[in-house]
């Protein structure tokens, strides 16, 4: 439905009724398609989209009701208003039941019409508001969005769609909160493997005996409390991808039982001596270096050739910072529509605030930030009081000029300012009038006063 200009299909044999409907739903501003019969009308429909069907009861070949029970087969979100010069109780409820938006009978008024067809338009909007929430809801929930401005983020990404039609092992290495699973997740929907389970097992969160038993599944009876046989997360993935994270902190004797799956493909549930073939692709993941980590003997060398394939280095957010301003956006959005709060802005002081953070916790920081803004937030804007006080004073990207032997003046300090914005947002006018509180016509007055080139 176009917003400016709503598109209605009228349906009358009668030509002075079409003709006059056509004109006073013209003057309303409606794109109008006029059609004497029941066939035509139905052939428009093939051939463009309407927001709103209008249509005589009683015609010569496809009647009325017709048209109302094919539209309700191929596009029910479209109302449709039945017209009639033979109004009766009985044909005005065959048509509600089939599923009528409104009827009304000849004569009408003209502004009973006009009524009826905005509440119509109003309705068809609703509906499709609703339908594009729910998309936005579940594209949003899509665990596999990378959002990134960032080259070398997406020279990563392409990297991570060549390796993922393979079938090599691949470590990803970064930092807690970069998004390592996420990137996971990318590779396994760009792998042939992608209409197979995706499953995630963080390595040092669990006892080895209780590890063993949930990643290789156990039989009945093999210790203490094992009431009946388990599958492990190996065998839950078959066919798809294994993500093992934070692979470093396996226990040594875990490592030598995760290295014999993968050179065998097989694995022994715990407590059974039969093997169980296994195809799984496994992804790894660690915020150490795995190489320290086997220099100082806590990966098995074996262990970590096997594994170490393909690495995949995603940087942290204090290195990418082009993207705080669009992932804080989109995890507004995320937020905004999780909570049914109308949040959209995010101020000028606000985002110059996020975009002077280092981010020790990375984006899992920032979206905590943002969830918390939005929370909040009492109108539209997220603004500096919505994020956490402790922001400003562990802020590490200050700007201020180095010692020197006389201080600089308040001229020189916000020409200094200015150049770094506008270095941090690679020379975007607009983005850096957002982030200094003034509009774009107040920076070119100050590009120009300094003597920059502000075009």
């Amino acid at each position: 439905m176009s917003e400016d200009s709503p598109h209605i299909l009228l349906i009358d044999d009668e030509a002075i009724a079409l003709a006059n409907l056509t004109h006073v739903f013209e003057k309303e501003g409606y794109q109008v398609t006029a059609c004497k019969d029941g066939e035509s009308g139905l052939a428009e429909m093939q051939k463009q989209e309407f927001d709103l069907v209008l249509t005589d009861l009683r015609m010569p070949g496809i009647d009325g009701m017709d048209v109302l029970r094919h539209i309700r087969e191929t596009t029910p979100e479209v109302p449709v208003i039945m017209i009639t010069g033979h109004a009766s109780l009985d044909s005005a409820v065959d048509a509600m039941k089939a599923g009528a938006y409104h009827y009304i009978s000849k004569p009408f008024r003209l502004d009973e019409a006009r009524e009826v067809v905005r509440g119509a338009l109003n309705l068809r909007k609703i509906k499709r508001e609703n339908s594009e929430l729910k998309q936005r809801i579940s594209d949003l929930s899509n665990q596999t969005t990378i959002i990134t401005q960032d080259l070398g983020v997406q020279r990563l990404l392409e990297t991570a769609r060549q390796i993922a039609e393979s079938d090599a092992s691949i470590v990803i290495h970064g930092e807690s909160g970069t998004g390592k699973e996420l990137l996971a997740r990318f590779i396994h929907q760009h792998s042939q493997r992608a209409n197979g389970p995706f499953v995630a097992f963080n390595c040092g969160a669990l006892h080895e005996e209780i590890a063993a038993s949930e990643l290789f599944g156990h039989e009945k009876g093999a210790f203490t409390g094992a009431t009946a046989t388990k599958i492990g997360l190996f065998e839950a993935a078959e066919g798809g991808t294994l993500f093992l994270d934070e692979v470093a902190e396996m226990p040594l004797m875990m490592q030598v039982k995760l290295l014999r799956v993968l050179q065998e493909r097989e694995l022994m549930r715990v407590g059974s001596t039969k093997p169980i073939p296994v195809n799984v692709r496994v992804v790894a993941a660690s915020n150490r270096d795995l190489k320290t980590a086997v220099e100082e003997g806590r990966m098995r060398n074996d262990l970590y050739f096997r594994l170490n394939v393909v690495t995949l280095s995603l940087p942290p957010l204090r290195e990418r910072r082009d993207d705080i301003p669009l992932l804080a956006y989109y995890l507004l959005r995320k937020f905004s529509t999780m909570m049914d709060r109308d949040v959209s802005e995010i101020s000028p002081e606000a985002m110059q605030r996020l975009m002077e953070y280092d981010y020790p916790g990375n984006i899992r920081e920032l979206s905590n930030f943002i969830e918390r803004g939005v929370a909040l937030a009492q109108d539209n804007t997220l603004d500096v009081e919505h994020l956490p006080q402790s922001l400003g004073s562990l802020t590490v990207r200050v700007f201020k000029p180095e010692m020197a032997a006389t201080p600089s003046t308040l001229e020189e300090q916000e020409t200094e300012h200015i150049l770094n914005v506008l270095k941090m947002v690679d020379g975007n006018r607009t983005k850096a009038a957002e982030m200094l509180g003034i509009d774009r016509v107040s920076l070119w007055r100050k590009l120009k006063k300094l003597g920059i080139d502000s075009k």
